[in-house]
């Protein structure tokens, strides 16, 4: 007995109504999760991977969906430090502002990028390379002073150290 597939022509993908197709995702997400109010943080998650960061609109958008009030979507969204509200940088570098990093250098290391870079803690470098952030506490504090450098954990860096190795990544060198 030969068997055959039959090949069934598939339906044509939709464009999303507002035209831009990462919607999608989020749409995706929100369908998972059966626009369950509490799914707002994975819903957000997935918003700010596929946009980068939470525009108004996507925030509008997201508290629309899970019939949410915008004021309880933006709290979470500015809540958090994981989301931002505005674009970033190739790079993102986050530095624990907790109290056993703070007493270890961490305001020291702050400042040390900050000149490095002529930006200020929550804006982006002009070339849109660098994003530089604080957060209140990130939880590693037995590897105070602690940062965050495009999602890797960076524990025990000096202002020195943790200017080398934020150079070595802008630049291109890696790690």
């Amino acid at each position: 007995m030969v068997e055959t597939s039959v090949t069934r022509p598939r339906p044509p993908v939709k464009d999303h109504p507002s035209g831009d197709n990462r919607f999608k995702l989020i749409d995706r997400t929100l369908k998972r999760f059966q626009h369950q109010q509490d799914a707002l943080i994975e819903v957000l998650h997935t918003a700010q991977e596929a946009f980068g960061f939470l525009s108004d609109d996507l925030l509008i958008y997201v508290a629309h969906n899970l019939k949410l009030p915008l004021s309880w979507v933006y709290g979470v969204a500015t809540f958090y430090h994981f989301f931002s509200l505005k674009p970033q940088g190739e790079h993102s570098c986050t530095v624990c502002m907790g109290t056993a990093c703070y007493v270890k250098q961490a305001a020291e290391i702050v400042s040390a990028l900050q000149n490095a870079y002529g930006i200020e803690a929550g804006q982006t470098t002009p070339d849109q390379k660098l994003s530089l952030n604080t957060a209140r506490c990130l939880g590693s504090c037995g590897l105070a002073p602690v940062l965050v450098v495009d999602g890797e954990v960076l524990g025990r860096e000096t202002p020195d150290s943790a200017l080398a190795r934020i150079r070595a990544i802008v630049e291109g060198a890696g790690t």
